[in-house]
Order: structure tokens, then sequence, then C-alpha cells
């Protein structure tokens, strides 16, 4: 049991003072003094933005959140207001929390990066960060709520990358900012429209120096777009679910990006006019008899076993439910499943707009990469 460690003894936070060493500030070099001429384009995201100055500092604001990205051969600014954290380039034996982020990484070949993990492997759904974990290269430092404080400031952790949940535990990020480890708050699952989640991929580019390389792929999901957005809707109605072990349903809040990403592809989203309450989830649970109401008659159903187990057939989704049985979808077999690593593959939402797209125009099934056909 290792409880202590959320009570990390005064000798160590000395130690990590004394071992982690500040550059100096640049003579006459003061925060207010930092000329921001050039601002990273942005089309979808809302939640981010970053600008640059001609000496190579990038000031990254994430919502009420202002971080300094400081080049390995640049000083920290002096007059440093206290609100703003420093990241220090090269971003090294990173922790990370916030799994959707993992995609990013792989995208950009960076998951070196990564070195420190607060998922286990058997819960990697992308295939990367498991066998790095198999291999020893990136190791298991406890989840959001109760990090190896030591585990990670013994590997000289360079920045803890986690998820909104940290808000939940913040004597977490407190202990981690006393051993002298910034700590970004990630909230790219805040951005409502799907291209605006994939875009984030532009802000690692940025952290990891590889901003070109991201722009590149992102400009490059458009192009695969573009085909599809340029199409009129086809009128199908599509509901997006999963089942819960006590008989509910958790389906998408209709702003959700699943719900927009369903309207880009070409469909309707059938669970309009739910009351949904205003708060920071993108998911409602109703009862079985609400969905039947509002999705019975839908063209297409799509189950999201990324959160519920996983399916083969659709006698197994009847058996969930009995009354599926009676919906349209389920009569004609237009039924799909996604697969466990949606959710963690963050920079998949193009490629699933794709899929979508094909089933609702009864494309080949055989290009499908997210979407299967429960038989």
């Amino acid at each position: 049991m290792r409880h202590w460690k959320i009570f990390l003894p005064l000798v160590l936070l000395l130690c990590a003072c004394g071992t982690r060493e500040t550059p100096a500030p640049a003579e006459g070099t003061a925060w207010g003094d930092i000329r921001w001429e050039e601002r990273l384009g942005l089309s979808y995201a809302q939640h981010f933005a970053v600008d640059f100055s001609p000496e190579g500092y990038a000031k990254i604001v994430i919502d009420q959140e202002t971080y300094l990205l400081t080049p390995e051969d640049c000083q920290i600014p002096a007059e440093l207001p206290e609100d703003v954290t420093v990241l220090r380039q090269p971003l090294e034996n990173i922790y990370l929390q916030a799994t959707s982020a993992m995609d990013c990484f792989r995208r950009l070949d960076a998951i070196g990066a990564v070195t420190l993990s607060g998922t286990q492997a058997e819960s990697w759904y992308i295939p990367e960060a498991r066998q790095a974990m198999e291999e020893g290269r990136m190791v298991y430092a406890g989840k959001y709520s109760a990090p190896d404080y030591e585990l990670i400031h013994a590997r000289g952790c360079g920045l803890a990358l986690t998820s909104t949940m940290i808000y939940h535990n913040p004597e977490v990020k407190e202990q981690l900012e006393r051993l002298g480890i910034p700590v970004l708050v990630e909230r790219s699952s805040y951005e409502s429209h799907p291209l605006g989640r994939m875009e984030w991929i532009k802000l690692y580019g940025v952290l990891l120096g590889r901003q070109q390389q991201a722009e590149d792929y992102f400009e490059a999901q458009l192009r695969l777009l573009e085909p599809i957005l340029e199409q009129e809707s086809t009128g199908k109605t599509v509901a997006f679910f999963s089942i819960t072990s006590n008989g509910s349903v958790t389906v998408r809040k209709s702003g959700d990006y699943i719900a927009k990403a369903i309207a880009l592809a070409g469909g309707v989203y059938a669970l309009q006019g739910l009351a949904e309450e205003e708060n920071a989830l993108s998911t409602i649970n109703i009862q079985m008899e609400t969905f039947y109401h509002l999705a019975r008659d839908a063209d297409v159903l799509i189950y999201n076993s990324a959160i519920e187990a996983d399916l083969e057939t659709l006698a197994q989704l009847v058996d969930k439910s009995g009354p599926l049985a009676d919906f349209k979808a389920v009569q004609s077999g237009d039924v799909w499943c996604t697969g466990k690593s949606m959710f963690q593959e963050s920079q998949s939402v193009g490629e699933m707009m794709v899929d979508i797209h094909t089933i609702l125009t009864e494309g080949s099934e055989t290009s499908l990469t997210y979407l299967r056909r429960l038989t």
C-alpha cells in the first residue's frame, strides 16, 4: 500500500528542488516584453490557441490556463505571472493520463516521448502503446487520482498530461507541481465539432516540435473527408447507443461531436429532442422506453462497444434488451458495432465519418475501418 505517497515527505520535495535546474532569466527579457507576432491557424478547434514570438517562445492558452513553451536554447523570461506554467522543450518522459492524447503521439511518431502511463497495459487499445509497456519502454505510474510520485520524479518527468478528471483531485496537481513537474490539462473532449477534436493534433505538433508534420496530417484528413462533406444528406436516421448493465441506454447528446459527425457523414441523428442537462458530459442515460420511442424507426443503429462489452451478433444485442427486436434497423439487418479502440483513437473521427458515410450509401463493407455489421 502506497497511500503515504499522496503526502510525499518534505525531504523528497527538497531533493526535487535541488535536482531540477531552472535557467536564469535572459537579461532584459520579461514576459511583458515578448512580442507575439504569429498565431497558429485553426479552422475548427475552439478550446486552445497558440501564439508564437520571433525568439521561438509559444504562448499556449487552453480555456483559462496559460502555458509558456520555452525552446531548449532560450531562457525563461523574467517577471513571469504566477498563473503561467512553463513547459521546457524537449518534452521528455511524459506522464500521460489523458488516454485520448496517445493517438496524437502515435500519428506524430512520438510515442517514445511518453514513458509513464496512467493506464495499465491491458487497458490500452492502441497497439503501439501496449507494446511499449510490454517491452518496458513505458511503465505504469498510477492512475490520475493516485500517481506514483516517487517513480514519476525518479524518471525525470518533464510533463504530466492529464484529463479534466484531475480537477476531482486537486491535491494531485498541486503535488506534481511541488515536485517541479508542469501539469497540462487536456480538453479536446470539450470540442463539439468532430474536426475540432482532430485539430488538437496541431497543439501536440507544437509541443513536440513537429508542427509541420501535424499540420500535414490534419490537411490530409480534410482532403479525405472533402468528397463526403460536399454531398447532400442521405436523409437516413442513425441512432448511436449502448446498453448498460442495468438496462438503461447511454446515448450521445444532440450537440455532441458524434451526433455532428453523423450529420457531416450524410445522416440524421435520430435522438433529437431529449431533455439534456447543461453539463460537461457528452452522454446521457435514458430508459429503454424513451429510446424505443425515439429510435424504433431509425434506419441505422450503431452500437458503441467502446463503453460496454463487445458484441458479435444481433442475437447478443437483443439478449441485452428484448424490445430491440422490434426496431426497424434490427429487422432489416442494418445494425453496426464500433471497436473497443474508438475513443482512445481520437484521431479516428475522420475515418469513422468515412465509415458512417459508407454504410449510409451502401458502399463496400470491406473498406470499413471502425465499424462492422452485426449479423
